[in-house]
């Protein structure tokens, strides 16, 4: 059986405060530099995480981006119907499940999210040149491991699977080649949807 620690409400109040006081600031920095990413492309922050998650989730559900993309399932909709529209995604229904909308990256959906890794720059993101005295010290990065068990406890082990698959997949789908991401060949015969295109 769990038993649990009893903890005082001034701790809980201190812990609290502490966690969003950082995971604001955290937030601020990796807000305005993913947009400074995108701006070129013509998207907004939600749009290129539904791009990014399509990507890893072939064939997800709207519910699956909500999930995963940590978004209202109506903001999930609306900014997936936008790229929709682009021509960047396909809605559709799977023949023995008619109540789920699915959406699937079309091939200009998937060549524009290939673009957008392209045009990463790590010395225009805060957060990795904030972490680059750790990875000095320690030859690595942060794990964030405690953040990592708290996160599975708040959204469920679902959560930190598909996050660490999604991690996994753009490990095995990538190479770095002169500084620049480059997609292996092993999934390039893949055919997206051009519906909606």
């Amino acid at each position: 059986m769990d038993q649990q620690i009893p903890s005082s409400l001034k701790q809980s109040v201190i812990f609290s405060h502490k966690v969003a006081q950082l995971s604001k600031a955290l937030w601020k920095s990796v807000e305005k530099d993913w947009q400074a990413w995108i701006k070129p492309f013509d998207l907004n922050i939600n749009e290129h995480h539904i791009l990014w998650i399509a990507y890893h989730l072939d064939g997800a559900s709207i519910s699956d981006i909500a999930k995963f993309g940590v978004m209202h399932v109506s903001t999930a909709f609306n900014f997936s119907k936008k790229l929709e529209e682009r021509g960047l995604l396909h809605f559709s229904k799977k023949e023995n499940d008619k109540r789920n909308t699915y959406i699937c990256l079309t091939n200009a959906g998937h060549d524009l999210f290939l673009e957008t890794l392209e045009a990463y720059q790590p010395d225009t993101y805060g957060v990795y040149e904030g972490a680059l005295p750790i990875h000095d010290l320690y030859g690595k990065f942060p794990e964030l491991s405690e953040i990592t068990s708290i996160l599975r406890h708040i959204y469920g082990p679902d959560f930190i699977d598909i996050f660490e698959q999604s991690l996994s997949k753009f490990d095995d789908d990538f190479n770095e080649v002169n500084g620049r991401l480059t997609k292996l060949q092993s999934d390039d015969n893949k055919t997206y949807s051009n519906e909606g295109a």
